[in-house]
């Protein structure tokens, strides 16, 4: 069976860009303990546009989907995320959830099809 790629494509103003690089980093370790997950990046553009784009590999949909059910909903809501932690979005002097770093949002998806690693 072939791995699977979710790419979600955010568009951040450059204003936005230290606020959502902050809030991946206080997240990281939420999405490493699920089952199925092979693989993240978040990477950040260098010109000619706003797209930061979140990849993400995983072993199969079914994988993916379980995660987007569960553990994925703990980590980007209010409360401190599942699986190994770490605060969301929110929680920043409590109550208020804070306005999104993103002006928009698009998931592209995938099935690996070839893939190569560097020769030994």
């Amino acid at each position: 069976m072939a791995s699977v790629v979710k790419i979600n494509v955010l568009t951040v103003p450059a204003e936005q860009r230290e606020v959502l690089e902050k809030r991946f980093a206080s997240r990281a370790g939420s999405v490493e303990s699920a089952d199925g997950f092979e693989w993240f990046e978040l990477l950040r553009p260098l010109e000619g546009t706003d797209d930061y784009l979140v990849y993400t590999r995983w072993r199969s949909e079914a994988d993916f989907e379980a995660w987007m059910a569960g553990s994925m909903r703990g980590s980007h809501g209010q409360a401190a995320g599942s699986g190994q932690g770490g605060p969301g979005q929110g929680g920043e002097g409590g109550g208020e959830k804070p306005k999104p770093a993103a002006t928009g949002s698009t998931v592209w998806s995938f099935e690996v099809v070839q893939s190569a690693a560097p020769k030994a």
